[in-house]
């Protein structure tokens, strides 16, 4: 049984957790070829696929669903979580941060606004001092959102083979420092 963990939300936006009538939301959108390989993940084959991610993937205190207020529907994820075994340079105790939203709503600020909120959320609700993030040179459009809420590049590119596409494609490492002030 999943533990109850916190929403957060804004205007817009509501952070919640993944439930298992999301599936054919995730379905629908994470099955679009544009989004998961910029992202490091391969796109959804199935249903039955989009369930088991978020009855495992998805199914943990620090990933939610990013849903429109206006309607309700699940359109991306975001979360933080023990560094992977992704190529990032992250320190001990440093979590890496990911996040993504459908296509149909690119370019309208969402993934910053999300980000943004979840940040809050870590500087509020833990005692986590940094974390580490990266984004695939060929997807600028993630960096700026990195950047509009605080990470600052480290100078430091990576390779990760492991990530869904990842091979040969540059990874440009961004961090942020928690403030508290």
């Amino acid at each position: 049984m999943r533990q109850i963990i916190k929403q957060y939300s804004t205007d817009r936006l509501v952070l919640r957790p993944w439930m298992e009538s999301d599936a054919g939301a995730l379905y629908k959108y994470a099955s679009d070829p544009k989004v998961g390989p910029m992202a490091g993940w391969a796109p959804h084959k199935s249903l039955e696929e989009s369930l088991e991610i978020i009855r495992t993937v998805f199914n943990n205190d620090t990933t939610w669903a990013i849903v429109l207020k206006e309607t309700g529907e699940p359109i991306g994820a975001i979360g933080y979580g023990p560094s992977c075994d992704c190529g990032l340079p992250a320190r001990e105790d440093e979590p890496t941060v990911g996040y993504w939203v459908a296509r149909p709503y690119w370019n309208r600020g969402i993934c910053t606004e999300a980000l943004g909120l979840m940040i809050r959320n870590v500087r509020t609700d833990t005692n986590i001092a940094s974390l580490i993030s990266g984004h695939f040179t060929d997807n600028p459009a993630s960096g700026r959102v990195m950047e509009k809420c605080g990470f600052v590049p480290t100078g430091e590119e990576c390779f990760d083979d492991t990530l869904y596409g990842g091979a040969g494609r540059p990874v440009r490492v961004l961090r942020l420092e928690i403030n508290r002030d």
